[in-house]
């Protein structure tokens, strides 16, 4: 009889406490593979398995790509690289970031829900903004069961919260200490069987792009959504627009995913970007007026040193109107 065996976890600011705690309260006999997949920096060495390693009892391994997914293991992502489930094995790509991350959370779980369907339990933990939701509502389309952390339990309820109000039908939404029981008892219960859904062209497709398949990236009559007005931060094309439910989602050609919040908060950030570039830009210009004015004055070019003074008061004006706007975007300079 079939069985929940695959256990997918997608955590973010807050995972290392909240995946600490639950791996440390599974058993060693886990009837169930946990793939995870924990937001870091894409420079560096993650010691994340040294730590669940330490921290309880099932043998923890960096993933590696063709690497055969066994029961009893927990399996991290790699920094930099997208965390894909295939077919008994593991596949590590550098595709396109989703949602302003590699490895995300979304292609992890869609790629999980693609392949093993019904067999899947999706797991949302503490983090901030909104990946995981997309992913665990492929879970959920293809029969599999969805956990999400309570917001009120998780240090950064963001992620749970978005999850909970725009993915349905969610199993299970528990304080983090009920989280371990709640796998176990539902890898050790036979499933019942439903009639499976076939997997949708949406999530073909986008499992594919994550793949980073040229022959999804070039195919354009089969792309989901639609052609929008933005373009994507990261590489200027054209950002396709798809409603899934309440949820509102953004791709681009190349594979750049975001949700709608997402793109916000990046569109924010380049907003800041340019306009501490238009700041720098403001200032030198300013000095240089500056300097060119006493080159001027020095030569008796009283008509040149004075449009240069006018040119290096017209930049400081300038660039205090964008200081101001920067310190009241930023309050708290240096603080995230």
């Amino acid at each position: 009889m079939p069985e929940y065996n695959i256990i997918v976890v997608g955590t973010s600011a807050g995972g290392v406490e909240a995946l600490t705690y639950l791996v440390k309260h599974l058993p060693p006999d886990l009837n169930a593979a946990v793939i995870i997949v924990l937001h870091v920096s894409s420079h560096g060495t993650s010691v994340l398995p040294e730590i669940l390693s330490r921290a309880g009892n099932l043998p923890v391994f960096q993933a590696q790509d063709g690497e055969a997914i066994v029961r009893s293991s927990i399996y991290i992502a790699l920094p930099d690289y997208h965390l894909l489930v295939e077919k008994g094995y593991l596949r590590l790509t550098r595709g396109a970031k989703e949602n302003r991350c590699r490895p995300a959370i979304d292609p992890l779980f869609r790629s999980a829900a693609r392949t093993y369907g019904q067999r899947v339990i999706g797991v949302l933990l503490t983090g901030m903004l909104d990946d995981g939701t997309a992913g665990l509502m492929a879970v959920k389309m293809r029969g599999g069961v969805a956990i999400v952390q309570n917001p009120d339990d998780a240090l950064y309820p963001d992620m749970p919260r978005s999850a909970i109000e725009n993915v349905e039908d969610i199993d299970h939404i528990l304080p983090l200490s009920d989280i371990p029981s709640t796998l176990v008892a539902l890898v050790n219960t036979p499933m019942e069987v439903q009639p499976e859904n076939p997997v949708p062209s949406e999530m073909e497709f986008e499992s594919k792009i994550a793949q980073l398949d040229l022959e999804a990236v070039e195919n354009e009559g089969n792309r989901p959504g639609k052609p929008s007005t933005y373009g994507c931060p990261d590489c200027g094309g054209i950002l396709w627009e798809i409603q899934e439910g309440n949820l509102l989602r953004f791709r681009c050609r190349t594979g750049h995913a975001y949700s709608a919040e997402t793109l916000l908060a990046t569109q924010s950030d380049k907003v800041d970007d340019a306009l501490w570039i238009a700041l720098r830009a403001l200032e030198e210009k300013a000095s240089l007026s500056h300097r060119m004015a006493s080159r001027m004055e020095a030569r008796n070019q009283a008509l040149a040193a004075q449009r240069f003074k006018e040119e290096a008061h017209s930049a400081k004006e300038s660039s205090t109107i964008i200081r101001e706007v920067l310190l009241k975007v930023n309050p708290n300079p240096g603080v995230d």
